[in-house]
């Protein structure tokens, strides 16, 4: 049976439902629109401040635009978020999201770098986490221009952005570089397979659906989605090694499609010796802390999540 939606979430995924195009080839352009409506508070205010740098992308690829965020009073070498929108492979751009570490940004004296990868369809893998990964290394070894400590870099993403970034800190731990404290990983797009329990009785309820998945990992992978040959590095649940990652943290809603295998990958880490924080927010559907804000559920959550992310980077 599908678990419920908490009692203050209901009808703000009604409403998602109702007014969000399915995904698909006729869409996309219109959701690759940036938004003009979200304006960070603390750029508005003055306490943070914004520049944009392109970092060299592989040899048949364009710069990969970076926006880099810095405390307007902060000085020195600070931590970093290095920061993976989502989007669902196919859609998203670098400012989407970054609310959810701006205040920790100011309230600890942050640097948070936010990548603008290319998207699938007409870039599938490797391009997607190969770009995160270059801007991961553009970071690492920029570090000291940029303000940040090398030896106190995280990596982050939300959804699509979180599998992303669960790729790219299986590329640092295979490339050898850089060194990363922590990952957080929320709400994270893991498994191409689509096929572990909570995507059966969830779907006819979902925001978004096995269909809409289905068409991301299409795009990302072609042919090869479910099959035998898909790397770890764009499905991070592939991954039989998980040893040596970074501290990480998870967090997943109840009533949504991701949740199982969100909830296999924190066990599968935790087994390999990482050190890991879950949590399953009752009631949540995919992303409900930033659609509905104001509910309780979601204030929980932000507060859990801005007080592990205070912790991580004031160590």
């Amino acid at each position: 049976m599908r678990p419920p939606y908490d009692p203050e979430l209901v009808a703000h995924a009604q409403a998602f439902q109702e007014n969000m195009p399915r995904l698909g080839p006729d869409v996309l352009s219109a959701l690759r629109v940036p938004s003009e409506s979200a304006v960070l508070p603390e750029l508005a205010s003055g306490q943070l401040l914004v520049d944009e740098h392109r970092v060299p992308g592989a040899a048949d690829a364009p710069e990969i635009p970076v926006l880099v965020y810095r405390p307007a009073s902060s000085s020195g070498s600070l931590p970093c978020v290095y920061y993976i929108h989502g989007g669902a492979m196919v859609t998203g751009n670098p400012p989407d999201g970054v609310g959810i570490f701006s205040p920790a940004a100011v309230e600890i004296g942050a640097v948070i770098v936010s990548v603008g990868y290319r998207l699938a369809p007409e870039h599938p893998h490797p391009a997607p986490v190969e770009d995160c990964y270059r801007g991961l290394v553009w970071t690492a070894e920029n570090a000291r221009q940029l303000g940040i400590d090398p030896e106190r870099i995280m990596i982050a993403g939300v959804s699509a952005g979180g599998g992303l970034a669960a790729g790219t800190a299986l590329l640092a731990r295979d490339r050898g570089f850089p060194a990363l404290t922590h990952q957080i990983l929320a709400c994270p797009m893991l498994d191409d397979r689509l096929r572990t329990p909570s995507y059966e009785p969830l779907d006819p309820h979902l925001a978004r659906d096995r269909t809409d998945y289905a068409f991301g990992w299409d795009s990302l992978l072609g042919a090869d989605r479910g099959g035998p040959d898909v790397s770890s590095y764009a499905a991070p649940a592939r991954e039989t090694d998980l040893a040596d990652l970074p501290r990480t943290y998870l967090d997943v809603g109840s009533a949504e499609a991701f949740r199982d295998e969100v909830i296999d990958y924190a066990a599968r880490l935790s087994r390999a010796g990482v050190s890991v924080d879950l949590h399953l927010w009752g009631g949540g559907f995919h992303g409900f802390d930033l659609m509905a804000p104001d509910a309780r559920v979601s204030q929980a959550a932000r507060a859990t999540r801005h007080e592990f992310i205070s912790r991580a980077l004031g160590t």
